[in-house]
């Protein structure tokens, strides 16, 4: 077979996911391109490339979801492969059709290959044609109501509905009780038609509480399909992987052989070329079935990477340099075990709601044993347009339980500040029980980390008394640390402002260096502030010395001490605040986003919890309801207006006064 040739890539993704592709491409000799939009002018991946074009603004369907600005950007770049990446465009068979036509090598799988596996239904059919075990449900293509309603009777509860035509969880919907079945087809439609541009829908018997499990294949022209072993992912919200893990827990070698065997004979099946991932539902008697193929690398490949030695993204150039693959089924060794999570931009005290805005501080993790991914620099912009993960952290050991460890002392010293991020609540998870047994399913979340158990902690006194200190210091003027007064040492009052909380402290400057803070309740600590070393402040709290990561964004300190994050804000001279009796009638967005729906308009009457508008942010739809009864005075925003956090959308008022 011929050889292809190629020495400039082009990678039409962003972010971590970039990053990593170039990180091989530039190893293995090539030239690199990176494609950007206005909102990422100042990202990494931008900086890493050999080369970068600009190609459109922000919104993805007018620049990284543009199949005519990537290849614009190609054959102005002077480019002869495309990259995907993984997400985007990496499972659009248009986009590697348009590739090829344009003669240039897609580094990816055959466009017909992602075409057969790109619909689930399809799919589906295609697997239990091949004799892969899939769950009972129905796949047919008559999408009438009345379908899919005696459909379901005959498959019975709980049962799944999904996207024909994506995943990643949008478009899917649990249902437990058939009454609730049409809703949740109203809802899956409108939500997958929006993210993948099909309404179409499958329906699934849903497996309860099952692991995830995937399998790793890769396969070459040349008619070598392998499997590289299984990756757990079960620990998932809102059916996103949160943790993924090699090998499986769940998993022996004669499990692990029957799967890797059908995922070969998925793949067989559609003559699959590249690198891809075969997912399955795997149920607590060892059962398993077909759930989905990604014709693409995956978020988690690093944790196979980690077991196996490999680096799949230079076996990927390989396969379209048309080259064997690089090792036989008996030449794969597993080796350890390795853990991967994912450092979102969100806030899981508010329900998980994605976040965006400024990274004031970004300091990653290292170690033995420890690799993070990312795209991320201080002082970066998390926008409201893209995904909210930001990076992943991977930990590998000789054992499961030494990959735990490593994996829990590199969250302890992952510093992000700025912003509010799931780290917290991946320390709390990775630190559970139930994971350090192995025995995660896919309920784990739901069953431990509901909104009663996910509280917003307040700083503790230690941090409290170091922002107090921090913030004393860096606003006092010259003579206020003397200690010398003809009554005593002077004594300052400070008022800090935690969200909503109000700190009264009062600092007394006791020289040396040294303050008392004096704390609401009678408390008090004794600070002394060393000499920081950037973002790092040593100190001495009560005699007991430690370190602080400390970022100032605007007037905000940002303060990590005691596995803790809170933001400070100096307010001992700003306007008492007010009682704001309208909070309630004011309806504003939670963040950055996309106006998709309005649906009241002024006049109408309505009722708490009543739907009002829907906003899209970070590819997730969010609905904003009424906080309680009114009427409706006004409506600020139109669909497909873009607005800002905390933007009003809605107004209320009292029936009374509407009339």
């Amino acid at each position: 077979m011929t050889k292809t040739r190629f020495t400039k890539i082009l990678i039409a993704n962003r972010g971590e996911i970039a990053c990593r592709v170039i990180r091989t491409a530039r190893a293995e000799g090539y030239r690199t391109v990176a494609v950007y939009s206005e909102a990422d002018v100042g990202a990494l991946h931008v900086q890493q490339a050999d080369e970068a074009l600009c190609i459109g603004p922000a919104p993805v369907r007018e620049s990284y979801l543009s199949v005519e600005a990537v290849l614009r950007a190609a054959a102005a770049s002077g480019a002869d492969a495309i990259h995907p990446g993984y997400g985007f465009l990496s499972e659009n068979a248009a986009f590697a059709r348009a590739v090829q036509a344009a003669g240039l090598v897609f580094i990816g799988p055959d466009p017909h290959a992602i075409d057969q596996m790109g619909n689930k239904a399809a799919a589906k059919r295609l697997m239990l044609a091949a004799g892969v075990p899939c769950v009972p449900g129905y796949q047919g293509a008559d999408q009438f109501d009345q379908t899919l309603l005696a459909q379901a009777h005959e498959i019975g509860v709980p049962i799944m509905v999904k996207a024909a035509a994506g995943g990643g969880g949008r478009g899917m919907r649990l249902v437990t009780n058939l009454a609730e079945l049409p809703a949740a087809l109203v809802a899956a439609r409108s939500e997958a038609a929006g993210a993948f541009g099909s309404d179409e829908l499958i329906l699934e018997r849903a497996v309860v509480e099952p692991r995830h499990v995937e399998v790793q294949i890769f396969a070459d022209r040349h008619g070598h399909v392998i499997h590289l072993g299984e990756r757990d992912c079960s620990i998932q919200r809102r059916h996103q992987k949160v943790f993924e893990e090699a090998p499986s827990p769940a998993v022996d070698a004669a499990l692990r052989a029957r799967m890797g065997a059908a995922a070969v004979a998925a793949a067989r099946a559609v003559d699959y070329v590249g690198a891809g991932t075969v997912e399955f539902l795997l149920d607590r008697e060892g059962r398993f079935y077909f759930l989905e193929m990604n014709t693409r690398l995956q978020v988690e490949h690093p944790v196979t990477e980690c077991i196996t030695g490999l680096d799949l993204v230079a076996w990927q150039l390989a396969v379209a340099r048309g080259e064997v693959l690089p090792l036989t089924q008996d030449q794969v060794h597993l080796q350890g075990h390795a853990i991967e999570v994912r450092l979102y931009a969100e806030d899981p005290c508010a329900g998980f709601l994605p976040q965006s805005g400024d990274v004031a501080l970004w300091q990653p993790p290292a170690g033995p044993g420890i690799r993070v991914d990312h795209g991320l620099a201080s002082g970066q912009t998390i926008s409201p347009f893209y995904d909210p993960m930001i990076a992943k952290i991977i930990a590998f050991g000789a054992t499961r339980d030494e990959a735990r460890r490593r994996l829990l002392g590199a969250l302890r010293n992952t510093r992000v500040l700025g912003l509010p991020t799931n780290l917290g609540f991946l320390q709390a998870a990775a630190a559970h029980a139930e994971f350090a047994a192995g025995a995660a399913t896919t309920g784990f979340i739901g069953r431990h980390f509901g909104a009663d158990t996910l509280l917003r902690p307040e700083a503790g006194s230690r941090a409290l008394a170091v922002a107090a200190a921090l913030c004393f210091d860096a606003t006092a003027y010259r003579g206020a640390q003397a200690n010398w007064r003809s009554n005593g040492p002077a004594r300052w009052p400070l008022e800090l402002a935690e969200g909503e909380r109000r700190h009264a402290t009062h600092v007394t400057a006791l020289g040396n260096g040294r303050l008392r803070i004096d704390l609401d309740g009678g408390k008090a600590h004794d600070i002394v502030l060393g000499a920081a070393g950037g973002a790092t402040v040593p100190l001495s709290i009560d005699g007991l010395h430690c370190q602080a990561t400390v970022a100032y964004a605007g007037t905000t300190l940002h303060l990590a001490l005691d596995g803790t994050v809170a933001a400070f804000d100096d307010v001992t001279y700003a306007p008492p605040r007010g009682n704001d009796l309208a909070a309630e009638s004011s309806i504003s967005a939670p963040m950055n986003g996309r106006v998709l729906a309005v649906l009241v308009q002024p006049g109408d009457t309505v009722t708490k919890g009543q739907r009002l508008a829907v906003l899209e942010a970070m590819k997730m739809e969010h609905q904003l309801v009424a906080r309680r009864d009114g009427v409706v005075e006004r409506v600020a925003v139109r669909v497909g207006d873009q607005v800002a956090t905390r933007a009003v959308i809605v107004t209320l008022v009292e029936e009374a006064a509407a009339a």
